[in-house]
């Protein structure tokens, strides 16, 4: 009597055999099969820095200060806009070139005040109020007294990107030196206000060579700027 097949043993027995000729092709179907197996999702908490609490105030003050300036500086420029243009039309590419500029800046720290959830400063409708009569007066003075505001603002706001730049440096230097890595974010988060700084520097060198040194009375009118815009980014550091 012929002994029994074990399930197994039968569901082998049974199954069709492939013709010679395709054995080598199956043979390789198997082994891609086996090595592309799919690797384990990545751990999104990899290489994330952990922050002191020292460290999140400073990055929310940051955030706070560079969306309340950037929209101060698109305000400025669409309240002297209109006038400067009227006077001097060849200006226009330039006003509009500098407008798109700071708007493109106000879309970015908006929208990391909205990822890192920081509010908006608190004294947001008052700034824009300051802003909108400081470009209009100055617009309405002339061309030399616009670039002279936007040497001014731009020296303050400058020397603040400086000063940020400086600090979050000093965070990668001290994670290198303990072998840690920084996370992927705040390297993005350098180099974009590093690249704003840049561009914010352009403006003012793009104020000097329109004369804005002409601007009458040049010394009270650039040190009163100068003061309003380190008095505003103080407040909203902090409010």
């Amino acid at each position: 009597m012929r002994p029994s097949r074990s399930p197994l043993a039968l569901a082998r027995y049974l199954r069709p055999a492939l013709p010679r000729s395709l054995l080598p092709q199956a043979r390789q179907l198997s082994s891609q099969t086996t090595t592309t197996s799919p690797s384990p999702p990545e751990d999104p908490t990899q290489n994330r820095t952990i922050l002191t609490e020292e460290q999140k105030k400073f990055l929310d003050s940051a955030l706070r200060v560079n969306q309340a300036g950037e929209l101060a500086a698109t305000l400025i420029y669409t309240a002297q806009t209109p006038p400067v243009v009227k006077a001097h039309p060849h200006l226009r590419p330039l006003m509009k070139h500098m407008y798109d500029q700071e708007a493109g800046h106000f879309k970015t720290f908006n929208e990391l005040l909205a990822k890192h959830r920081v509010r908006p400063t608190v004294m947001y409708p008052i700034w824009q109020v300051a802003a909108t009569v400081l470009g209009w007066t100055t617009g309405i003075m002339g061309r030399e007294a616009a670039m002279a505001c936007t040497e001014a603002v731009e020296t303050e706001i400058g020397n603040h990107y400086n000063d940020q730049v400086r600090e979050l440096v000093k965070w990668m230097q001290g994670l290198e030196a303990r072998g840690e890595e920084l996370d992927p974010e705040l390297k993005v988060l350098i180099d974009d206000i590093k690249r704003i700084r840049d561009e914010e520097l352009e403006h003012l060198d793009h104020a000097v060579e329109n004369d804005a040194k002409e601007a009458q009375p040049y010394e009270p009118l650039v040190d009163v700027i100068r003061y309003g815009c380190r008095s505003a980014i103080w407040v909203s550091e902090r409010f």
